[in-house]
């Protein structure tokens, strides 16, 4: 599949569930202030927009390869995207409340294909001790 800048502006903005969205404080890269930016997740992409209603996300993090923990940060409620690489990029996001960063945490922990992978492995395995069980 061929992703451009369009087709995935498309797919943020589009009308399929979420998995998380809301509101989400964004250090930036080069300017280290925070930003207030509206959030949405969908399978292992994490979108970023200027405001709630904006058609056009400003950011998109592939949420492949990466591990979500909880950081030390001046800020209450921060935790951060970090993907392995000497030169990879860490984000670092703050929730508005503890509630919101646990939900958000999980949410994308989860999102990854490996993730994924390991609870279909363990569904098959269980199937499969179902099986032997009922035979």
């Amino acid at each position: 599949m061929k992703l451009n800048e369009r087709s995935l502006a498309f797919y943020a903005t589009c009308d399929s569930p979420a998995d998380n969205s809301g509101f989400l404080y964004k250090r930036g890269e080069r300017h280290t202030a925070y930003h207030r930016r509206w959030f949405v997740l969908k399978g292992n992409m994490l979108f970023y927009f200027e405001e709630r209603d904006s058609r056009e996300p400003v950011g998109v993090i592939v949420l492949e390869g990466c591990n979500v923990e909880l950081c030390e940060s001046a800020e209450s409620f921060a935790f951060a995207i970090r993907f392995g690489g000497a030169k990879s990029r860490t984000y670092v996001l703050v929730a508005e409340s503890q509630a919101a960063m646990e939900s958000w945490v999980k949410s994308l922990s989860r999102a990854s294909f490996d993730y994924m992978r390991v609870v279909v492995r363990e569904l098959e395995k269980q199937l499969q001790e179902m099986s032997r069980e009922l035979a």
